[in-house]
């Protein structure tokens, strides 16, 4: 799996929809080996942060789930709104 962490000034950065870069783990050969799922809501300030870093993303794993209508802090607890079957399928497939 891949771990995407907040990144700034050269250190792990606390606050997600703050940080302009993600330090990414798992990386061989300088290229991400392992499945990606990018998760944003399409209505947030922030979403151009997950769709710049998917773009720079080569393999054909990897995956943009933009969330309908959710703004930035929707996924945080909205339970009514985060793609619980999404996750699950995406973690099913890639987990093994």
């Amino acid at each position: 799996m891949i771990i995407a962490v907040t990144y700034q000034d050269g250190q792990v950065f606390q606050h997600f929809g703050h940080s302009e870069a993600f330090k990414l783990y798992q990386v061989e050969a300088g290229e991400i080996r392992s499945a990606v799922l990018v998760m944003h809501g399409d209505k947030a300030h922030s979403c151009y942060f997950s769709k710049d870093a998917f773009a720079k993303l080569t393999g054909d794993n990897k995956e943009l789930l933009l969330i309908p209508g959710a703004v930035h802090t929707d996924l945080y607890d909205r339970t009514d709104v985060i793609p619980f079957d999404k996750l699950v399928d995406f973690f099913q497939k890639n987990l093994k």
